[in-house]
């Protein structure tokens, strides 16, 4: 499994954190910037990682922000990409289960790294619940 992660100045540490959580966990990553705190424009690594889950060089990802809100609506813009902003637990869970997100975001200035380990660790584990209504939604997503 390939994991992208990316993010803008307000979530690099974050990202850097995830990278490691994910590495620890025998997953291979796909750092696609930024390298440090320097300002820079969230739109630009949004729709890096989206690309990278869209185009198959990754499993999914993990885009960082300040609030997670910028980056998740630039991976967005990317066909194929179902990116959902998690703030706790039982929201990437849910993402994974009902949507089928295939790219989470999440807010530097908003979460602790044990927030943001349980929430990529949840989001990971989770599986979608294929068929009926769920499937029927995620196909409708798909064909915007």
């Amino acid at each position: 499994m390939r994991i992208a992660v990316a993010s803008d100045h307000g979530g690099y540490v974050l990202k850097e954190f995830i990278k490691a959580r994910l590495e620890a966990r025998g997953i291979e990553t796909l750092d696609l910037g930024t390298g440090s705190e320097e300002s820079v424009d969230y739109p630009l690594f949004g729709r890096a990682c989206g690309e990278a889950v869209a185009s198959g060089r990754a499993d999914g990802g993990v885009a960082c922000c300040g609030t997670g809100i910028g980056i998740s609506i630039a991976a967005n813009k990317v066909k194929g990409v179902r990116c959902a902003v998690c703030a706790n637990v039982e929201m990437a869970e849910l993402a994974r289960r009902h949507n089928d997100a295939n790219v989470i975001a999440l807010g530097g200035r908003i979460l602790s790294e044990a927030e943001a380990a349980a929430i990529v660790d949840a989001w990971l584990d989770a599986e979608f619940e294929a068929g009926g209504r769920h499937s029927r939604r995620v196909a409708m997503l798909d064909g915007m």
